[in-house]
């Protein structure tokens, strides 16, 4: 590990604010970098690469669809504390590299995102932010919370809501395009994984979803992002777990998330916070990681709130933000230049991210304002002897005034003037691909989580026993007719309400499939015809079991037909159950509220079904229209009671006999038609595809409203826009 020493110099002067990179002068303070048994050596600032001597080598590789671009010369500061910081491991024998990544260059000028307010596009997140990233290297956008970090690389990345407003210009190799599928690669703050498969089926799985051909290739493409990202000693192990197999660490979970967006090999990665919930071992490992692939020519741009010295030495270039403005972009160790320039050299032992935040975060402001008393062995509790507001602006009017701001549209002038070689578009799987790959996965989740349908089956066989055994032995008399239409109403209700057991499930599904979506990695329809799919299996094997139990101690008519329309009415009630979980879940994204409204849904549901009081005679306005009407536990328990009562009849007295309708009017309405169950079971079929299509708009319209790639409003640049 390096050794961070700093040394004053009372002799030396800071520059001005207007000096080039190549005659700055150090601060005060600044730093060293020693190896253990080496002499000390300063990092001199007048390393800093001078950006008009910068030129772009761009080549088109073999595929005509790539582009590698590399700055030279490269920062010989930057080199050497990348280089002598963390050496790259031998590698162990057979160990297969990864291969290259063709990156693109990306540029960002005069870019600004406002927020949509109550009634107009008011508050400005991010305000005129400029800068560029270029292939092989790691550029950072740093700022303390809520400075606009995440926006400003959505809005580079064209992921903005449909919320936000973007005017300003995005260049991908030096053109106004959109970058097509597969040609980017976007890892949000807080991923979902899927616990239950190991690191190379997840992988494997995300590249069968995402990429056309044949199986061997895609195997050889999720080993190579398993090499890029150091996974090979976790690929066959459970991401999160299941039972009690233990998962990853978060760290290596977060290479997984990465991982999943390098089997496209794409040319740019965007990733936000990728230390997010990270340790300080975990995130240099993570750090040094993303280094080894921005070597392999990807084009990393990523954002971090803050960082150690260690991490802070392995960024190329660094977007420092603080409420929406750029503060400095340039390279990371003429930030420490900058900062001195503006008045805020950074103290002896102190990490420069550390420093950099300290003087930017208005919250440190209030800590100020409690500790105004306290007093430390240097005097003032608070190195910066002015408010943090007064600070920003400081910072901000010396960079716009400084060689650095100059250099950086020097090199977008250079990187926009003439258009690169496009990135073209990749291939993508097939829609009946997709929907089996979903239904392959989801049943292979399904059969690991017990918590899925394995408990809920378990829980649906006790309660029907215990329904079964207190109903037990009613016979067949005239008398019995009453018990009978109870113990049916009671099995449809409470196995209805038992399902709410598996909103956790479906709402982590719901998770992935938005988490897919946003990647274009899956669809909305896709997702569910791939969980209708993988949930019938299991949906009839709790219906025919749970049948089974529950008809044979009830003891209802000993016929094959009856106890089949008895099974697929069951089960029809079932998949239209499983379809409002879905809506309700999709509606709310929360577990309690979900469960609420799932409770609140089927007792409303419940009393409207006939059995507490006679359909007929229920009030009008309400009861009877429309919640009668939308309840399928009315459809189903009435055409389960005209299943075991139509033709058959009861004898009163020696001599006169009563039909089966008859009897039960006075505990339930059927119809005499014959046909009459049938139709309740069409319009169970009806219900459960009308759930899943008011489910498929709901999603439609809660993920699937993120803008366009890179729709930008462009608006003229003049003082009163």
């Amino acid at each position: 590990m390096e050794e961070i020493q700093s040394q004053s110099d009372n002799n030396r002067s800071s520059s001005s604010s207007a000096s080039s990179p190549a005659s700055r002068v150090p601060s005060s303070n600044f730093f060293y970098l020693r190896k253990p048994g080496s002499l000390r050596q300063p990092i001199s600032f007048e390393d800093s690469p001078d950006w008009g001597d910068t030129d772009i080598d761009v080549r088109v590789d073999d595929g005509g669809d790539s582009i590698n671009a590399a700055t030279t010369p490269a920062s010989p500061s930057l080199s050497k504390l990348n280089s002598r910081s963390f050496p790259s491991p031998p590698l162990p024998e057979g160990a297969v590299m990864a291969r290259k990544i063709a990156g693109a260059s990306v540029v960002w000028k005069d870019l600004t995102v406002t927020i949509k307010g109550k009634r107009k596009y008011s508050d400005k997140v991010v305000k005129s932010s400029t800068g560029y990233a270029l292939p092989g290297t790691m550029t950072v956008i740093m700022g303390p919370p809520k400075s606009g970090k995440s926006t400003l690389l959505k809005a580079i990345a064209g992921r903005l809501h449909h919320s936000a407003k973007m005017y300003g210009e995005v260049y991908v190799n030096g053109a106004k395009l959109d970058m097509p599928y597969g040609s980017y690669g976007f890892v949000e703050r807080e991923t979902t994984l899927i616990g239950s498969l190991t690191v190379r089926e997840f992988l494997f799985y995300s590249a069968l979803l995402q990429l056309p051909g044949f199986f061997c290739q895609k195997k050889s493409v999720v080993e190579d992002a398993i090499i890029a990202m150091s996974l090979s000693d976790y690929a066959n192990k459970l991401i999160g777990g299941h039972c009690y197999m233990k998962g990853l660490p978060s760290g290596e979970r977060r290479r997984v998330s990465i991982a999943r967006e390098l089997v496209m090999r794409p040319h740019v990665l965007f990733i936000d916070e990728p230390l997010y919930h990270l340790d300080s071992v975990s995130a240099l490992l993570m750090m040094v990681t993303l280094k080894k692939l921005a070597s392999m020519g990807c084009t990393l741009l990523f954002t971090i709130c803050q960082s150690s010295t260690e991490v802070f030495g392995l960024f190329d270039r660094i977007c420092l933000l603080s409420n929406g403005n750029t503060l400095f972009f340039g390279e990371t160790l003429a930030c420490l230049q900058h900062f001195s320039n503006a008045g805020f050299p950074c103290p002896i032992m102190q990490s420069p991210s550390d420093h950099f935040l300290r003087a930017i975060n208005t919250d440190f402001d209030r800590i100020i304002a409690m500790c105004k008393n306290w007093q430390d062995d240097n005097g003032d509790f608070s190195s910066v002897n002015m408010d943090t507001a007064v600070a920003i602006r400081t910072l901000e009017a010396t960079y716009k005034s400084s060689a650095d701001a100059a250099a950086v549209e020097t090199m977008i002038l250079r990187l926009t003037d003439k258009e690169g070689p496009r990135l073209k578009t990749k291939g993508k799987a097939g829609s009946a691909t997709r929907i089996a790959v979903l239904t392959w996965r989801s049943l292979l989740i399904m059969s690991r989580e017990w918590k899925y349908y394995w408990l809920r089956l378990i829980l649906y066989m006790l309660l029907t026993l215990c329904i079964g055994t207190v109903f037990s032995g009613l016979g067949h008399s005239l008398s019995s007719v009453v018990t009978r239409v109870a113990a049916i109403f009671i099995f449809i209700s409470f196995t209805a309400l038992l399902s709410i057991a598996g909103v956790p499930a479906l709402m982590k599904e719901i998770k992935i499939c938005a988490s897919e979506k946003s990647n274009q990695h899956s669809g909305v329809l896709v997702f569910l015809f791939g969980q209708l799919l993988s949930s019938i299996p299991f949906l009839f094997l709790i219906s025919i079991s749970s049948s089974l139990v529950f008809y044979f101690l009830v003891g209802l008519r000993d016929e094959f037909s009856l106890l089949m329309y008895f099974v697929l009415n069951f089960f029809m009630c079932l998949l239209v159950n499983e379809g409002l979980v879905l809506a309700v879940v999709s509606m709310w994204k929360d577990v309690f509220w979900s469960v609420l409204t799932l409770v609140s849904i089927q007792v409303v549901m419940m009393l409207s079904a006939g059995y507490f009081r006679i359909r007929s005679a229920l009030p009008g306005p309400v009861w009877t229209i429309p919640i009668s009407y939308i309840a399928f536990h009315t459809y189903s328990i009435q055409g389960l009671l005209e299943n075991e009562y139509l033709g058959t009849t009861f004898a009163v007295g020696q001599v006169r006999t009563i039909s089966g309708i008859q009897a039960i009017r006075s505990a339930y309405d059927i119809s005499p038609d014959s046909n009459s169950k049938w139709e309740n079971l069409l319009v169970l079929f009806l219900m459960a595809v009308g759930y899943r299509v008011f489910v498929f708009f709901l999603l439609f319209f809660r993920i699937g409203k993120n803008k366009s790639i890179h729709k930008i409003f462009r608006c003229s640049r003049d003082t009163n826009s």
